[in-house]
């Protein structure tokens, strides 16, 4: 048997109390701790943890503005908004997205091709809310959906505004086309650092005027303050700033003058750009072919995507700015001029020409067999002598000639307030070392020089080239920007800030050649090559016409009907009037046209009657017989 066991109670209490003691030291570090990280919370980080509050118990609603109008000089509206109903879906609160839109079809007639540009931007975007699967739907769809919208969770109704062009395809190249902002847009935005202004944007400019002015037409964006419950419904609006809407612009072009142009091609090939010499505001700028900018507003269909671009027509080049032609016959003036201002020519000074030049082995033919016997300047330019800028070219060289012609802005971008203007050929031995890669083919040739003088060869310049050029010598020399915007407007203050008229550089033309080209140019259209298409004129203009090879003939004759249409060559024509006092100053291109007095002057002729005397032509796209000698 054990012996029993005394506990000795003092031993007890003490073992106790320091047990307690821990404990009690445990319970108040943990309190301690717990007052610390409220602390933490409450008072340090108070501001932090309120914003974030707010945010989740507010949501910032971007209100996108109204995008601002492009009238014509007379107010004509070119591009303005108009509000329509869109049906929308919010990916994020639909389960099974295919099925829904499967069930929408029955009550909203929704076709493959609403389907196939819904993934499109169900695959491009990242920040939307909502995807539109339906635009513009009419007050029967609005209400078919209405009262069967408690089976569709995460689909909507919504008011947006859609851009539209009034006027169709008129003048579809100087007002370009707004598309869907894609990643390119985007990187556009970040330089400009305008990506809180651009929340909830849909569109941006992607051509023409309104690719160039996006950030003038987008305005600023507003934003409403709402207030959202646990399941990020909107439950009513706390705050509103509104959006202002964008400027306005008003163009120097003139929509009639650019109907009867375009009208006036017909179903031509071609282009027209037509300047006021004065100022450089363009009137008219037309490239035929165009399209219909209405097209790419809510994402342009694929069928219709691949018509325009697979098109042979090319409605989608601008040809006024892209389109880089031989100036054929349309480049003697500026030739003469040349040979004028350099001492190389008098005005009297004549050549025998037999209807041929020998150089090198190589004879360059006249276009009039047996020649045009004596020929001084005037008479080269009115009846377009070939052998007298055979002869002029190889005196001048080549040099000499680039030299003069790079100051008319022939081979350089004229600067007009659209993006992607091309920069043509200027032919010159640095030219073509730059162009070509064997040493063989860098060497400038002097029989090269003899087709330059005609406006043939490596010689490849824009219509608003040889539109600028042409306004430069009907305003005595001063060469003006050409711009399509008269002045922006801003549609909250009323206040019209003016694009005011550029001079890019005052050519040191002696007046007296001028006027001799003057002269010259008005005697084409009194009894030269453009007289025909001038007959019975009631003001007096001044042009020169022209034709460009497209391909080589070898030595053979031209004779159009034998020969392919897209071979044929392109008539040109280039004008100013009236001839005393001009106003408007032109080029005109068509493509493949042939002569340029029977397929580009005529076109002239009407644009000179409406913008001189009002008169609306009979005949949409006129066209003499052939024939004619010359250009």
């Amino acid at each position: 048997m054990r012996p029993a066991e005394f506990r000795n109670p003092e031993q007890e209490i003490e073992r106790f109390q320091r047990r307690l003691a821990v404990t009690g030291g445990l319970v108040l570090a943990a309190f301690f701790l717990l007052f610390v990280r409220f602390f933490w919370l409450q008072v340090v980080q108070h501001e932090h943890f309120q914003t974030r509050a707010e945010e989740n118990r507010i949501s910032l609603v971007p209100i996108v503005p109204n995008r601002g109008v492009i009238v014509d000089r007379k107010g004509i509206v070119l591009a303005r908004n108009y509000s329509a109903y869109t049906l929308e879906i919010t990916p994020g609160r639909v389960a099974d997205l295919e099925g829904v839109i499967n069930d929408l079809a029955t009550v909203i007639d929704i076709q493959p091709k609403d389907r196939k540009r819904f993934r499109k931007l169900l695959e491009e975007s990242k920040n939307f809310e909502s995807l539109p699967i339906r635009t513009r739907l009419t007050d029967e769809e609005v209400a078919r959906f209405v009262a069967q919208r408690f089976r569709f969770p995460g689909v909507e109704i919504k008011a947006r505004l859609f851009r539209q062009y009034p006027q169709g395809q008129l003048a579809s190249h100087a007002l370009g086309y707004i598309g869907r902002v894609n990643d390119r847009d985007l990187v556009t935005i970040e330089k400009n650092d305008a990506e809180d202004n651009y929340r909830g944007t849909e569109h941006f400019g992607k051509t023409g005027l309104e690719q160039k002015y996006e950030f003038e037409l987008h305005g600023k964006t507003g934003f409403e303050q709402v207030e959202v419950d646990a399941g990020g419904r909107a439950v009513r609006v706390l705050s509103r700033t509104a959006p202002l809407p964008g400027n306005n612009l008003v163009l120097t072009l003139d929509t009639r003058l650019q109907e009867v142009a375009e009208k006036a091609f017909g179903d031509r090939r071609g282009a027209l750009v037509a300047i006021e010499p004065a100022t450089g505001g363009i009137l008219a700028l037309v490239s035929m072919p165009g399209y219909d900018p209405n097209l790419f507003v809510d994402g342009i269909g694929q069928a219709d995507w691949e018509a325009l671009n697979t098109s042979e027509n090319k409605p989608m080049v601008n040809r006024a700015l892209n389109g880089a032609y031989p100036p054929g016959s349309t480049f003697k003036p500026f030739m003469a001029l040349a040979a004028l201002e350099t001492g190389k020519r008098t005005p009297q000074q004549a050549i025998s020409d037999p209807g041929f030049f020998n150089f090198g082995g190589h004879t360059f033919m006249d276009d009039k067999k047996g020649g045009h016997g004596m020929v001084d300047m005037y008479k080269s330019i009115v009846q377009s002598c070939n052998t007298y800028y055979f002869v002029l070219a190889n005196e001048m060289g080549i040099d000499v000639i680039a030299g003069f012609m790079r100051q008319l802005g022939f081979g350089s971008r004229s600067g007009i307030d659209i993006e992607g203007e091309s920069e043509g050929v200027l032919p010159s031995p640095e030219w073509k070392k730059k162009r070509f890669r064997k040493p063989e083919q860098q060497k400038w040739y002097a029989g090269e020089t003899i087709s330059v003088g005609i406006g043939q060869g490596y010689n490849a310049y824009t219509p608003i080239q040889l539109a600028q050029a042409t306004a430069a010598i009907a305003n005595d020399g001063v060469m003006y920007r050409p711009h399509l915007v008269k002045y922006v407007e801003n549609i909250a203050t009323g206040e019209r800030t003016p694009i005011e008229p550029e001079p890019l550089r005052t050519l040191p033309f002696k007046p007296a050649n001028l006027e001799v080209i003057k002269r010259a140019m008005v005697g084409v259209n009194k009894e030269g090559t453009g007289a025909r298409a001038f007959a019975g004129a009631e003001y007096v203009a001044a042009g020169k016409t022209g034709t460009a090879q497209v391909f080589s003939l070898r030595g053979g004759t031209y004779q159009r009907d034998k020969v392919k249409e897209r071979l044929r060559d392109h008539a040109l024509f280039i004008a100013f009037a009236p001839a005393e006092q001009p106003t408007i100053a032109l080029a005109v291109l068509v493509e493949n046209g042939g002569f340029g007095a029977q397929s580009a002057a005529p076109i002239a002729r009407l644009v000179f009657d409406y913008w001189l005397l009002g008169k609306l032509p009979k005949d949409a796209a006129p066209e003499f017989e052939e024939g004619e000698e010359g250009d």
